[in-house]
């Protein structure tokens, strides 16, 4: 009596249906976690005060126009290389080794212009820089 057959069934699975959630899964946890961002660059903002400088204390001010032509304490620099703007400052600072200096821009001037007066004071070694604005009328 042989009651067993000569085939055997295969067993077949399909895992197709698994993968598929799978994937589904994975992807919503990637759109669900939050990232948290770093910033690379650290900074720490100025803060500013209402100290007024005593009148009796030397300052240079170089003011830029709104074409970029530099001036130095009222008086016009002859064209906008650095070096020029650095022998001025230099001359007008006189034997004052670190003076403050006061930056006037108009508010049209190329950003270049103000790069290149923070550029040739830094060279100078000249750290007090500061930075005039006049006080806005709107109220927030």
């Amino acid at each position: 009596m042989n009651i067993a057959s000569g085939r055997k069934e295969e067993l077949d699975v399909n895992i197709t249906p698994l993968i598929d959630v799978v994937f589904l899964l994975l992807i919503f946890f990637m759109v669900s976690t939050t990232f948290e961002r770093e910033s690379e660059i650290e900074i720490v903002l100025p803060q500013a005060a209402a100290n007024v400088v005593p009148a009796d204390d030397f300052a240079l001010e170089v003011t830029v126009d709104a074409e970029g032509t530099f001036y130095v304490n009222g008086k016009r620099v002859i064209n906008s290389k650095i070096e020029t703007l650095k022998k001025a400052m230099q001359e007008m600072a006189g034997e004052h080794k670190e003076p403050p200096i006061i930056l006037s821009a108009d508010a049209q001037t190329p950003h270049q212009a103000v790069i290149t007066v923070m550029d040739a004071a830094r060279q100078l070694g000249f750290v007090h820089l500061n930075f005039a604005t006049v006080k806005s009328n709107e109220e927030k």
